[in-house]
């Protein structure tokens, strides 16, 4: 049997080494209603340059003949063959920007320019004939030695499309994968304004309006903004996590995922496949993470969040840095299984991301971390969203939830839970002002209790699963507790935490004892799912800046 192809982004390599899906229909789509340019947008890792390069592969007239390596699929049986004709028939550009990463404008730029470079290599052959001017060979010797200035570069790639059209009397087809890689490391290390100006004109000159453009495909994870860099740009057509257009080309379908299954001789598996790695909505399409499924079967089985080291996550780790108590709190009914209805704003702008509202919601959305659910929404122009399976819902208790809480480590969680769930007041005080004092980032938003509120949440949520229920303000008694863990097994005890706000650092103890009294005058053991629950710890903690004290009975 062959093995899946990690890592593998070579389509003739995957047909030809490795048990390939095939998702050559999306050709098909593409040409039935493709727009002169399409930006598709999908998660990392979820098959965006193995598509391109199979487009690639298909058009490209450079390639030769390829039926070799469409024979047996999908594009070459449908409507008997009709798509067959479209084979190696044009000029075909391809270039991905995923090593167009560097933490300066200008390294980035000489990255840029020795990837157009390349380009110009591919088609050398330019040169030997008589479609270019004397001029136009110099142009052409300048891009590939790396001589030419900025402002060339920024027109190369239309000028390329004109040469080839000249050449083989055919529109080139234009094919750009992870267009938004280098922009992403220009926010992060703080040269974004150089970088958007300099390829808004770069796509601008390109696509826009250019006669010799048969049509073009892009490829990212984000969605920026027309306005910032595809300004002017009026044959652009959008397809997001939320469109219906090419919903099951990214990602495998159950059907895709069952196939595998199959050919490993492994049925057995698909419940575990489900739970793990299925669960995201891409339009009308339930998708599983192909990265995951494909680490799972070359991994012996082994279900594990695959997907965790396969990026840096720099534009969410900013962002969660920023987070207020309602988003963290937003956050924490996700992590326990619910879903949250916020507004999306897909065409957010780096720029903006700080401020805007919709922003985190939005990049956890269009990079994987959420997905679309079928709740319908009660609040104007909102979504309902949730984490869509296992894998990423470990993810939210380690990536997501050390991002906001740096510095500490699960351990230290763990030993902070149980100290607290053993009525061991003076270790689970320790732990907590320990990881208070040296790791809350966000933690000049915090003279509020709901900040307290939603970071203890957020420390606690991990532990929502088989033995514990991690409650936030439910009515018990007289009055609404602010936490509670209940366990599921009778025997095992329960806590009850009211949380404080103190003016100062002498009012501490003061504020605490209230806290810890109110549980107690407010009849919070009244709640329902603590009536078997024969231990009831209550705490009453108090905070005031980086300092806290925890009372107890």
């Amino acid at each position: 049997m062959k093995r899946l192809p990690i890592g593998v982004d070579d389509f003739k390599n995957a047909v030809e080494n490795y048990y390939y899906i095939d998702k050559s229909l999306f050709i098909k789509e593409l040409l039935d209603t493709h727009s002169a340019v399409t930006l598709i947008t999908r998660p990392r890792r979820f098959g965006k340059t193995m598509n391109m390069s199979m487009l690639d592969y298909f058009f490209s007239i450079e390639q030769k003949d390829t039926s070799s390596l469409f024979k047996n699929l999908a594009i070459t049986q449908v409507d008997n063959g009709k798509y067959v004709t479209e084979r190696n028939q044009y000029p075909v550009i391809f270039l991905t920007l995923k090593d167009v990463q560097n933490d300066t404008w200008d390294m980035m730029l000489e990255s840029f320019k020795l990837l157009i470079s390349a380009e110009y290599q591919k088609h050398i052959y330019l040169l030997k004939t008589n479609c270019l001017e004397s001029y136009e060979k110099d142009f052409f010797h300048r891009i590939v030695n790396r001589t030419a200035n900025a402002a060339e570069y920024q027109v190369s790639l239309a000028y390329l499309m004109m040469y080839l059209a000249r050449y083989y009397h055919k529109e080139p087809i234009v094919l750009i994968d992870e267009y938004d890689a280098p922009l992403q490391y220009a926010h992060q290390f703080h040269f974004y304004p150089s970088a958007i100006s300099y390829f808004r004109t770069f796509y601008n000159k390109s696509l826009k309006g250019n006669k010799y453009l048969k049509f073009a495909v892009l490829t990212g994870v984000l969605r920026i903004a027309k306005e910032s860099i595809f300004s002017g740009l009026n044959n652009l057509e959008v397809d997001t996590v939320i469109s219906d257009k090419y919903s099951d080309v990214f990602g495998f379908t159950l059907d895709e995922v069952t196939q595998i299954c199959k050919a490993y001789e492994r049925l057995d598996a698909l419940d575990s496949l489900k739970f793990w790695y299925n669960g995201y909505h891409f339009g009308k399409s339930e998708i599983y993470n192909p990265w995951s499924i494909i680490n799972y079967f070359n991994n012996q089985c082994s279900p594990k969040p695959y997907w965790v080291n396969t990026s840096s996550n720099s534009i969410i780790r900013y962002l969660l840095t920023k987070t207020d108590p309602l988003k963290l709190r937003a956050l924490l009914q996700l992590m326990k299984g619910e879903n949250i209805q916020v507004p999306i704003n897909e065409s957010v702008v780096y720029d903006d991301i700080a401020t805007d509202k919709t922003a985190l919601f939005t990049m956890l959305l269009t990079t994987g971390y959420l997905t679309t659910s079928d709740t319908i929404t009660e609040i104007p122009n909102s979504i309902s969203l949730k984490i869509p399976n296992e894998e990423i819902r470990q993810l939210y208790k380690t990536e997501i939830m050390n991002h906001m809480i740096t510095h500490v480590t699960q351990y230290e969680f763990d030993y902070m839970f149980t100290a607290l769930v053993s009525g061991n007041k003076e270790d689970f005080a320790e732990y907590l002002r320990t990881i208070i004092e040296g790791s809350v980032s966000s933690y000049d938003t915090g003279n509020h209790e709901c900040f307290y509120h939603a970071l203890l949440l957020g420390m606690l949520a991990g532990f929502n699963g088989p033995k514990y229920q991690i409650l936030s303000n439910r009515e018990a008694g007289f009055g609404r507790f602010d936490i509670a863990i209940v366990p599921n097994d009778s025997t095992l005890p329960g806590v009850i935490i009211e949380l404080k706000y103190a003016n100062n650092e002498t009012t501490l103890q003061k504020k605490a004892k209230e806290a810890l009294n109110q549980i107690h005058t407010k009849a919070y053991d009244a709640y329902p799912d603590f009536h078997e629950v024969k231990t009831i710890w209550h705490y009453g903690i108090a905070f005031h800046g980086k300092h806290l004290c925890v009372e107890m009975d």
